[in-house]
């Protein structure tokens, strides 16, 4: 009887550590890797740097017809809203801009190539420091932000991926009413 029972308990052992539920420590690095594969994207979607490359320079500034933004405003909302989500998670002393003007471009095309590059890189910039932060065993990623109202830096993560993906949609949808999409 005692065999029988032993040889239960250890193959319930074997399967609760092979679900990831019996190490803390592979469930938070398995966390930490799903988290920086939203951010980054990929899986069920393109890259936001897809969405962005090779976008044509004078279709930049373009309205499509039914469509609220042009790419230089959905490239500048995108980087002006991650920079705010990154700063927030990680400075006690950052002030977020205005809402909502502080959040969009003042003109629907960007003023030259190289203002458009440099928000490119801004914006690639800030999501490898996010996806850094995320990754970082120092990060607890459940603690409450001490400068906020009850955020974490796993929420700020989540909410930073699923603006980036609505705002990717909408880059691939305009680039597609522009006849600027590469991929169809």
């Amino acid at each position: 009887m005692k065999k029988k029972k032993a040889a239960k308990k250890a193959g319930a052992k074997a399967k609760k550590s092979s679900s990831g539920k019996g190490s803390g420590a592979s469930s938070d690095a398995a966390l930490r890797k799903h988290l920086i594969d939203l951010l980054k994207g990929g899986s069920a979607h393109v890259h936001f740097m897809d969405a962005l490359e090779q976008f044509p320079p004078n279709k930049r500034g373009t309205f499509a017809p039914g469509l609220p933004h042009t790419g230089w405003q959905l490239l500048e909302h995108s980087r002006i809203a991650q920079w705010d989500i990154l700063e927030f998670s990680r400075n006690a002393k950052h002030v977020s801009p205005g809402f909502p003007e502080g959040y969009w471009p003042k003109t629907p095309g960007p003023p030259s190539e190289a203002e458009w590059e440099k928000s490119v890189q801004a914006f690639q910039h800030d999501l490898d420091e996010m996806s850094e932060l995320v990754k970082s065993p120092r990060t607890d990623l459940f603690a409450k932000i001490p400068h906020g109202d009850g955020q974490t830096i796993l929420r700020q993560a989540l909410v930073l991926a699923d603006h980036n993906s609505y705002h990717l949609g909408q880059l691939v949808d305009l680039r597609r009413a522009l006849g600027a999409w590469p991929h169809d």
